[in-house]
C-alpha cells in the first residue's frame, strides 16, 4: 500500500478545471494498493467544496504570515504528522512547492509535480517578475528536485525540457467521467435563445489567456454581410464561467465597442416566460454541477479560443457530452484533430473568423457525427480508471517497485 499526499492551493471551484482534475484522479485510484490524503489552502469555497472530495481526506489550511504565497504552518506540521511514502504537487509558485520540497529533503522521500501548463510559454510570461521572484526564491529548487514531472501532453513535456529541466517526464493526460446521454434540466439560456438557434458555448475561467477578446472580435465580424455564412445568424454565442480580475466587464465593453447585442441572464428580467432582449452574446455567470451539465448537454457546439491551456478539462467534458468543438492548437489535444472531433483555429482573429465559419456550414448531421467522434476519442484515451492506472505505475517506479511505465517521454 503506497501512502500518498496531494498537495494543492485550492480543494475547491476557485481552482477551476484543476479542481476537477485533481478531484478525480485522486478518488480514481485503486484503494488497495494507493491511501491518498488532499492538502490544500483555504479559500472562500473551501467549506462547501471539501466534501466533494469523498471518500479521500481531505483538508484545507488557511494561510497566516505570507499570505500571497499561502504559508501555512499547519499544513507542515500535518504533512509530517501524515508522514506519506510519496507527495504529488499539483500546480507550482505557492507555499505546496515548498512544503513538498522541505518534507522530501527532511524524509528522503520522493515527490512529483504535475505543473497543470504552468510552465508553458505564455503561462510563464503572465504575471512574469512574480513568478521571476518566485522561482529564485524557491520554485527552481522544487522542481529540480522531483523524482518526476507529469506532463499533460507532449507539448508541455516540450515546454519542461525548454527550460533545461532533466528530470524524468511522465506524459499522462487529465481525464474524464462519461455522463449518461441523457436531456438534463432546462439550459440557463432557455429564455434567451429561439427554437431554431443553436448556441455555442464557452465555459471556462473568463481570462485573458483563454482567446475571449479575439473570439469577439471574430464573432462581430462574423455577423457583417462581408463574411456572413447563411446559417450566421442561427448561432448565439454563450460564454459561461467564472470572472478573474474584471476581464467578464472588459468584454462586455467590447460587445458595445463592436455593436455585438449582449445580455447578462443574470440581470436580464423575463416576464411572461419570454425574453426582454434579443442578443448575439449571452453572459451567463459560473455554471456548477446539474446547471454545468445543462450547458453541455443543450449546446450545439463547444469552443475554447486559448492561447495557452495545459490540458483542457472543458474539452474532454464537450466531447464527453458528444459535442463538437472549435478549439486553438494550444489546447493541446491534437487527437481532436486527428480523429475529426474538433475543428482547429489559430487564437487571432482571423484565425477564429475562418473557424467560425467552418463550424456554422456545418449540418446538424455532421455536427452530430464530429460530436460522436469526440465521445469515442474519451472512451479510448482519457476515462479516469485508465488514467489512474498510469499514475499509479509511475508511484510504483518512483518507490523503486516496479518497471519503467511505457508513459515516459523519450527526450
Amino acid at each position: 500500500m503506497i501512502k500518498s499526499a496531494v498537495l494543492t492551493a485550492s480543494v475547491s471551484r476557485k481552482a477551476g478545471g484543476l479542481f476537477e482534475a485533481v478531484l478525480r484522479q485522486v478518488q480514481a485510484h485503486d484503494p488497495q494498493r494507493v491511501a491518498t490524503r488532499v492538502f490544500g489552502l483555504w479559500d472562500e469555497f473551501s467549506e462547501t467544496d471539501l466534501p466533494a472530495w469523498s471518500p479521500v481526506p481531505a483538508t484545507a489550511f488557511r494561510p497566516s504570515g505570507l499570505k500571497l504565497l499561502g504559508y501555512s504552518p499547519r499544513f507542515r506540521e500535518e504533512l509530517l504528522a501524515f508522514a506519506p511514502d510519496i507527495i504529488h504537487t499539483h500546480g507550482l509558485w505557492l507555499y505546496p512547492s515548498v512544503a513538498a520540497k522541505n518534507y522530501s529533503r527532511r524524509k528522503q522521500r520522493p515527490y512529483l509535480i504535475s505543473p497543470h501548463g504552468m510552465l508553458d510559454p505564455w503561462a510563464l510570461n503572465n504575471s512574469r517578475w512574480k513568478k521571476r521572484i518566485t522561482y529564485a526564491l524557491f520554485e527552481r529548487s522544487h522542481l529540480r528536485g522531483a523524482r518526476c514531472l507529469r506532463a499533460l501532453c507532449e507539448s508541455e513535456a516540450r515546454s519542461i525540457r525548454a527550460l533545461g529541466l532533466k528530470n524524468e517526464v511522465a506524459i499522462i493526460p487529465n481525464g474524464i467521467d462519461l455522463p449518461e446521454m441523457k436531456t438534463p434540466e432546462n439550459a440557463p439560456w432557455e429564455n434567451f435563445v429561439k427554437p431554431d438557434q443553436k448556441v455555442l458555448l464557452f465555459l471556462s475561467r473568463i481570462h485573458p489567456k483563454k482567446g475571449l477578446v479575439n473570439l469577439l472580435k471574430a464573432w462581430a465580424a462574423i455577423q457583417n454581410s462581408k463574411f456572413k455564412v447563411q446559417s450566421s445568424d442561427e448561432w448565439i454565442l454563450a460564454i459561461a464561467g467564472w470572472d478573474q480580475g474584471g476581464h467578464e466587464a472588459e468584454l462586455k465593453r467590447l460587445c458595445a465597442e463592436l455593436e455585438l447585442p449582449f445580455a447578462d441572464i443574470r440581470e436580464e428580467k423575463v416576464k411572461n416566460g419570454k425574453r426582454e432582449t434579443r442578443a448575439s452574446v449571452l453572459f451567463l455567470g459560473p455554471q456548477f454541477n446539474a446547471a454545468k451539465a445543462a450547458c453541455y448537454r443543450h449546446c450545439a457546439a463547444f469552443v475554447l479560443p486559448s492561447f495557452s491551456e495545459g490540458l483542457p478539462m472543458v474539452v474532454l467534458e464537450a466531447w464527453a457530452n458528444a459535442r463538437p468543438v472549435l478549439m486553438t492548437p494550444e489546447c493541446n489535444l491534437p487527437a481532436g484533430f486527428q480523429a475529426g472531433a474538433a475543428i482547429q483555429a489559430e487564437p487571432s482573429e482571423a484565425g477564429l473568423l475562418a473557424g467560425l465559419n467552418e463550424l456554422e456550414r456545418l449540418s446538424a448531421g455532421e455536427l452530430a457525427a464530429m460530436g460522436g467522434r469526440g465521445r469515442d476519442l474519451v472512451v479510448e484515451r482519457f476515462t479516469w480508471p485508465r488514467i489512474s492506472r498510469q499514475m499509479e505505475a509511475v508511484y510504483d517506479w518512483m518507490l523503486g517497485g516496479g518497471a519503467k511505465p511505457v508513459c515516459f517521454a523519450g527526450f
